[in-house]
């Protein structure tokens, strides 16, 4: 993965940070994606992606979650998010295993 990285950290930051930007946006357009079935196909969701914002920002969970959902996520959660089905927790968990 070295040369993957190597290339990865040659972008410079501000062209990094519009492409975040904009997969953040896309997140928040694409509100039918649910973070589950995100868990168990990519092993990450918007809830991982607002925890790595706040440890880079070095901002509490809350601040992280409403600046990658848009809106307080229990907002966010009360209007698109639905009920997890034992299939899709079984994918997620399976899925999360290949983190390590």
């Amino acid at each position: 993965m070295g040369d993957a990285a190597d290339a990865l950290n040659a972008i410079d930051d501000e062209a990094a940070a519009a492409a975040f930007r904009r997969l953040v946006l896309h997140l928040r357009h694409r509100s039918d994606a649910q973070n589950v079935d995100l868990m168990g196909l990519a092993g990450f969701c918007r809830n991982c992606l607002s925890d790595w914002v706040g440890e880079a920002a070095g901002i509490d969970k809350a601040s992280a979650r409403e600046a990658i959902y848009g809106m307080p996520y229990d907002q966010w959660k009360a209007q698109h998010q639905g009920e997890a089905s034992p299939e899709q927790l079984a994918r997620m968990a399976e899925s999360v295993k290949k983190n390590a």
